[in-house]
């Protein structure tokens, strides 16, 4: 059967294909209560390399390095993986050698899969991307970007100077990054700051308090972080293109109105400007979203569930990604299947009305656990016949129950026990650490801005 080419969300273009990595939670792959992740990339364009080309990779502690052929040694380090993320540098790596084929990078994650998504964007940072087909200078690559010390920035300097592209990440959007991957915590460089990602969204969970699920936020680069590596004019960059804003203001600029309000060509110097040009600031955008870790990047409900929390957050990181117009292809009719109008996220996107204070009649709770018929991906709703507004449905998703996973899975409580220590970036830029015992205590919010709170 032909692929209807107006299902196609925006146009397919005639720039560089866009590459969309996709990065699993811990222990989630494709089975009964999907992610947010699968729910995402269900919902890709994936038949046409030529525009876009997708890549889903399962969690921390879901699958073994090709290596490991016995069952009980594979079943063991699975085991191994989840708990203290063993095989993290496998999960970084694979990602990034699907990068190699240097097209525009979107990078996705829920939970470790988060934090591995901004590990590879940090990664990209330190030592560039290769060619295609240097496969084996990969392992040599990451070994230099995870070390911190003098010699580690020295070496991948040199390293990304000689063999390396330096290219930006176009788009970075996370569900809860956790702030460390595993019982025994791993650190990598450009996890926190990183000046080389051009558009960062971060959903939030509002009510989560495990101790082992501390958020990793998007901070400030320092200068002590500007100082290391590459500096700007010390090697030719990227001349790959992006793309303008899809905003009413920006587009003014971008192609060059004139008072008098008649259409002007861009000049060849806007264009090179525009397409050229580093990034000097990461456009961040994080937000708090109500609800657990799981309720934020799902796989707490069974799929087919008409309504869960998790599906606010998966409609507003769609709406960003539309706003920053990076290119990313979706069915429309998969967008449907989620409560997003199409025709409010193209060619425009269409302002969300304001918050409701006084919601109309609606029961006090919505039992999302009623069974709906659907084949596991993506979750449905209603045709286009009788469609729900995306504001009927947060409102309705609003009323789902939270999962808490210290009622729900009481061993967690263990790790509540266990000191931890944590660190804060302050008003001027300098870190703070402090160890404490977490004992269920609600997360630390950043008082260095005004946060915001999902309508």
């Amino acid at each position: 059967m032909t692929e209807d080419p107006d299902d196609v969300i925006p146009p397919p273009h005639d720039d560089d294909r866009t590459l969309v990595l996709c990065f699993d939670g811990t222990g989630d792959q494709f089975d009964e209560d999907n992610s947010n992740i699968v729910q995402f990339f269900s919902m890709l364009k994936k038949d046409d390399p030529s525009q876009q080309m997708v890549y889903y990779q399962a969690g921390l502690g879901t699958y073994t390095i090709p290596q490991i052929a016995t069952p009980l040694y594979a079943k063991l380090s699975k085991t191994i993986d989840a708990m203290v993320g063993s095989n993290l540098d496998a999960h970084v790596m694979a990602g990034y050698e699907f990068l190699m084929q240097n097209c525009e990078i979107c990078l996705f994650g829920f939970s470790r899969g988060a934090y591995t998504a901004r590990a590879l964007a940090g990664m990209l940072h330190k030592v560039g991307l290769l060619p295609p087909c240097n496969h084996q200078q990969v392992p040599f690559a990451y070994k230099m970007y995870s070390k911190d010390d003098d010699e580690g920035w020295k070496q991948s300097k040199a390293f990304k100077k000689a063999f390396s592209i330096d290219v930006d990440v176009q788009f970075v959007g996370v569900w809860d990054t956790v702030n460390s991957v595993g019982i025994i915590p791993h650190k990598l460089p450009f996890t926190k700051a990183n000046n080389k990602i051009r558009y960062f969204r971060h959903a939030l969970a509002l009510d989560e308090h495990r101790a082992r699920f501390m958020p990793n936020f998007c901070n400030r680069s320092t200068d002590a972080d500007n100082k290391f590596g590459v500096q700007k004019g010390e090697m030719p960059r990227s001349t790959k293109k992006s793309r303008p804003v899809q905003n009413p203001h920006d587009k003014l600029l971008h192609e060059g109105s004139s008072l008098n309000g008649h259409h002007q060509e861009p000049n060849l110097q806007d264009r090179e400007r525009r397409y050229t040009e580093s990034i000097s600031q990461t456009d961040a955008d994080e937000v708090w979203f109500a609800g657990c870790h799981c309720d934020v990047g799902g796989g707490s409900v069974k799929n087919g569930t008409r309504h869960s929390l998790a599906r606010i957050p998966l409609r507003w990181m769609i709406r960003e990604i539309f706003k920053t117009n990076v290119g990313i292809l979706f069915h429309r009719s998969m967008l449907r299947h989620v409560g997003m109008d199409p025709s409010t996220l193209y060619p425009e996107v269409t302002p969300r009305p304001p918050a409701i204070f006084e919601r109309p009649f609606l029961p006090e709770k919505i039992d999302s656990g009623t069974p709906y018929h659907d084949d596991g991906v993506p979750i449905q709703c209603a045709t286009k016949g009788n469609f729900v507004s995306e504001e009927m449905e947060d409102l309705k998703d609003a009323l789902s129950p939270m999962y808490d996973q210290l009622e729900e899975a009481p061993y967690w409580w263990i790790l509540e026990m266990l000191p931890q220590k944590q660190r804060y970036q302050r008003e001027d830029d300098t870190w703070i650490g402090d160890v404490k015992v977490n004992m269920g205590g609600g997360r630390d919010i950043p008082k260095r801005h005004t946060p915001k709170i999902h309508r």
